[in-house]
């Protein structure tokens, strides 16, 4: 158990650091630190020793140099119990330090802004933080350190009980630090590659291009383990959810609902189950009414809208209720008790949604091996990782805003009618989710049929007919990549179609639309590919 007399504080962001440091002072420990950070400890009461008196040297430099000396990085890296360490310390004058706490200058959250000159967002590169943290990390057999306001509460709560932190808690502590300056270079190094090859004069705002905000030249990804799955794809591959490492409270370039998603009830979760759980969260948060998407192997094999989340999933349930057997639901609204009663009605392997009431969790621990997932909001913009043989691919994330079928440009002799506006709204929100190639069947508030995952869109076509509960007179129809040939058109047009919305882009798209035109039904270009491979 390490027994602290001495820590150092200085950090950035302020939050919370009084009270940590109040508990410090209150179980003895004294307080040196710098700067503002010192200001506002001795605002707050405390008493502090500033670091220019322990190293015997002022800030130099407008701040740049302050804590970069050797007096201070001995009294941390010191081994405890070796004479000739003890010795050298006692003679340089310093002063034994047991905890660092230190969080570093905010330069993620300065490259998110628009308005930074090159001098300014340099000034954010922190330097004596990231050797401070390393030192006390290197230490850790002597040392604590604490990066995050996240981690007072625990270390609080240690020294109360207990009078020191343990071996293990230090342990885990410098992991922790070594994790955050591995993030601060990464994110240090993968901002800088976007800027422009010449260097840019350091009042001048840098521009970076379009393509390298979006997809940095270099892409330093730090990945935390977040959970350990039950298996892989199959039993005997094992599997994990990795997310990228951020700062409390903000975002990584991955993004996505699942980087903090909570599992509530249920037993552990598949890799197959994640990925079926990221499809229906997917899909159904793509609505801005009460929508509910069913999934398997990745595919919706229902997707509906209603007027609540109960009525949404049974609707979903509907459009085909033998494959829904087992399937995974997404809903885009609180599952309440109404909503749990429908779920409860046949097989589910998992529910995600933003929450669950405590009435519908009642209902739902009936069921034991039921998965429960409450999905963290989905930014707009985020990156899609996906391996292959001895590389990634890395994509922007095709998420956020659909074009509406009211923006699409109709290029038949037919407008759509408002209804058919509606359908092929509904179709054109959900066939991205469904695996290229892909055909879907729509009315205004619910799919009708589906074909997904078809080596010709003339079968995807096919499957969709082949698999419908409702009629299909009067449906919408989307496809995610163009018609090569009029016969896939002609194709859904035969089974009752009498509006259709697709990219368009084909050489034929002439010879498709005279298609069109011969039947009658509307037809509208969007300009805009959804392949989901």
């Amino acid at each position: 158990m390490l027994r602290l007399t001495r820590a150092l504080l200085t950090v950035s962001d302020k939050t919370g650091l009084v009270d940590f440091a109040r508990a410090l002072h209150g179980a003895g420990v004294e307080l040196v630190s710098t700067g503002g950070t010192a200001a506002l400890l001795r605002g707050a009461g405390l008493p502090v020793r500033d670091v220019s008196e322990v190293t015997g040297q002022p800030e130099i430099l407008d701040g740049r140099v302050k804590t970069i000396n050797p007096i201070l990085a001995g009294g941390i890296l010191y081994r405890r119990g070796v004479p000739k360490h003890e010795e050298e310390l006692a003679a340089s004058g310093g002063l034994p330090i047991d905890l660092v706490c230190v969080n570093l200058y905010p330069f993620e959250a300065t490259t998110r802004k628009s308005d930074v000159p090159l001098e300014g967002l340099v000034e954010q590169i922190d330097i004596g933080g990231p050797t401070l943290i390393r030192a006390a990390a290197k230490n850790w057999e002597h040392v604590a350190v604490v990066v995050d306001q996240a981690q007072y509460a625990a270390v609080v709560e240690e020294i109360a009980t207990h009078g020191g932190l343990s071996r293990r808690t230090r342990w885990h502590l410098a992991r922790a630090a070594f994790a955050r300056t591995a993030a601060y270079d990464a994110a240090i190094a993968t901002h800088l590659s976007t800027l422009p090859d010449e260097p840019p004069d350091p009042r001048a705002v840098p521009t970076p291009s379009d393509a390298d905000r979006a997809l940095p030249p270099l892409l330093v990804v730090p990945l935390v383990r977040r959970q350990t799955l039950r298996y892989g794809e199959n039993p005997h591959q094992a599997g994990a959810l990795y997310a990228e490492w951020a700062p409390a409270g903000e975002a990584g370039r991955l993004g996505g609902a699942f980087r903090e998603a909570s599992s509530l009830q249920g037993k552990g979760l598949s890799y197959t189950n994640l990925l079926d759980l990221d499809a229906a969260w997917g899909c159904a948060r793509d609505f801005d009414r009460p929508a509910a998407a069913i999934i398997k192997h990745t595919n919706p094999c229902g997707v509906a809208l209603g007027a609540t989340a109960a009525e949404a999933i049974e609707r979903a349930r509907e459009v085909d209720p033998e494959s829904a057997f087992g399937g995974i639901v997404g809903v885009n609204r609180p599952v309440d008790a109404d909503a749990a009663r429908v779920v409860s009605a046949w097989f589910v392997e998992a529910v995600v949604a933003p929450a669950f009431t405590p009435e519908a969790r009642a209902i739902l621990a009936e069921k034991k091996n039921l998965r429960l997932v409450e999905a963290a909001p989905s930014p707009e913009r985020f990156l899609a990782f996906r391996s292959i043989d001895g590389a990634l691919l890395v994509q922007e994330a095709d998420a956020g805003r659909r074009v509406r079928a009211a923006e699409a440009r109709v290029v038949t002799r037919r407008a759509p009618t408002p209804e058919e506006l509606a359908a092929l709204d509904m179709a054109w929100t959900c066939v991205p989710h469904v695996k290229s190639n892909a055909i879907v069947f729509a009315g205004p508030d619910r799919l009708l049929a589906i074909g997904a995952g078809q080596m010709s869109r003339v079968d995807a076509a096919k499957v969709a007919v082949s698999k419908a509960r409702f009629p299909l007179a009067g449906s919408a129809v989307a496809s995610d990549a163009f018609f090569p040939f009029p016969d896939g058109l002609l194709a859904v047009v035969d089974a009752g179609a009498t509006a259709v919305i697709q990219p368009g882009g084909s050489v034929r798209d002439e010879e498709v639309i005279a298609a069109a035109d011969s039947r009658g039904i509307a037809m509208l270009f969007t300009g805009r590919r959804h392949f989901r491979h």
